[in-house]
């Protein structure tokens, strides 16, 4: 398995030769360089972060250095490859989904976290992803839990308001949507076309995935994953759900009132309040679960983490400022929360004021609030180490299920190529 991921590591940094990476940090004893991107999210979050660190700390010099996702994984793929490492920084931003690729490729890259983060303060699923080894090598930043967002004023139609959709199962929500498809003529929710996000949710709200515990592929057989297909099948050709083709079209759905909601991240909450005229029509509610496969009513979908890089020359430094900070401070968390909508999942943060305060654009509800405690209650899963080719497998055969394939064939073929796929 390993020699099939570095054989692909080595074609992505032959696509990538091109690609320079950012400059070369500064050594000062007092300097911490971070890389990661997204400047009104994750960049501003980190400089909130360094401000609030540094009033204790007047020598201290955060350097962020913006870097999109692609080209901070293939300088940092790159540079460990080689053993290139001085131009490294101490800290990067991690897509979550990617953990475990570089932990297992790149075992001795990150610095062990293990007793000198608190990783109890956080929602347990985040802290998997980081979890290598029995150590654990992440800190938490984003949250991407999971809710059912609805236009009041659609579902109202059809004689239902949030309450019907509160604590229910997937079969009743299939009933649920029929009755607002009935009412209004629109679907209930959207999603893209040959994306499995909405089935990859469903899975770890049943503590499941496409690999088992022990890294085996786990789809053919995958009980739940076979369930959680059913659903959505039913959910297509029954009207409930409408596939689009791009991401750009499903936000359009949500923004042009062509649906009546969404199930998604609560990153979403940025794409609804876009709308001024939909003010005070959305209302939150966690998701559905499986009414014959014990479940709940929480999962997940995205997000990224800290990690520190064992060459770091100020490793020690980096630790402090992220204990002080995205896994230590309230006053972080409340300063961003408004600024970027980023919600954590450090679960202290929930008992301030700015998450509790009442959103105007979802009727005076305390989404906010409300979805850290979500987080609470989402199911620890391991995402494997070929989890997008996993994805993309179980992608094809859920297109190919609604083109009239058998469901056991589908998955068995697409267990067999992701197996494949680790043999090489």
């Amino acid at each position: 398995m390993r020699k099939a991921l570095v054989l692909g590591l080595v074609a992505v940094l032959l696509s990538f030769s091109a690609i320079s990476c950012p400059r070369p940090p500064a050594r000062d004893p007092n300097t911490i360089i971070v890389w990661c991107w997204d400047p009104n999210f994750n960049i501003l979050a980190m400089e909130v972060a360094g401000e609030i660190f540094q009033r204790d700390n007047p020598d201290f010099v955060l350097d962020v250095v913006e870097t999109p996702w692609d080209v901070l994984q293939t300088s940092l793929i790159a540079a460990l490859a080689a053993g290139q490492t001085a131009h490294l920084p101490d800290i990067i931003l991690m897509q979550d989904n990617a953990m475990q690729m570089f932990l297992t490729v790149f075992p001795d890259a990150f610095l062990p976290l293990t007793n000198r983060v608190d990783m109890g303060q956080f929602a347990e699923y985040k802290v998997d992803f980081g979890l290598m080894g029995g150590n654990h090598y992440s800190v938490p930043f984003d949250n991407g839990v999971t809710a059912t967002f609805v236009r009041t004023d659609i579902i109202a139609q059809a004689g239902l308001t949030v309450d019907d959709f509160t604590d229910i199962t997937w079969e009743r929500f299939i009933e649920l949507g029929i009755m607002v498809r009935e009412a209004t003529g629109m679907p209930m929710i959207s999603t893209v076309a040959n994306e499995v996000d909405t089935i990859a949710f469903m899975l770890q709200s049943a503590g499941t995935w496409f690999f088992d515990e022990q890294g085996n592929t786990h789809i053919q057989g995958n009980a739940v994953l076979r369930r959680a297909v059913e659903l959505y099948y039913q959910m297509v050709t029954a009207g409930v759900i409408i596939e689009v083709a791009d991401w750009n079209a499903y936000v359009t759905t949500i923004n042009n009132g062509s649906v009546a909601g969404t199930i998604a991240g609560c990153w979403i909450i940025g794409s609804i309040t876009s709308q001024p005229a939909q003010h005070g029509l959305w209302a939150m509610t966690n998701i559905p679960r499986f009414g014959t496969i014990p479940s709940v009513n929480y999962s997940s979908w995205g997000g990224s983490s800290w990690m520190v890089l064992s060459t770091s020359p100020n490793a020690d430094l980096a630790v402090e400022f992220l204990n002080r900070t995205f896994a230590g401070s309230v006053e972080l968390y409340e300063t961003i929360l408004p600024l970027s909508g980023a919600i954590a999942t450090w679960l202290p943060a929930a008992n301030t004021p700015a998450y509790a305060a009442p959103h105007a654009f979802f009727g005076g509800q305390s989404v906010f609030e409300e979805l850290i405690q979500f987080a609470a209650n989402v199911p620890r899963v391991r995402y494997g180490v070929f989890n997008y080719e996993a994805r993309d497998a179980v992608g094809r055969a859920v297109a190919e299920i609604i083109m009239g394939t058998s469901i056991d064939a589908a998955l068995t073929t697409a267990q067999n190529h992701v197996n494949f796929l680790i043999a090489q």
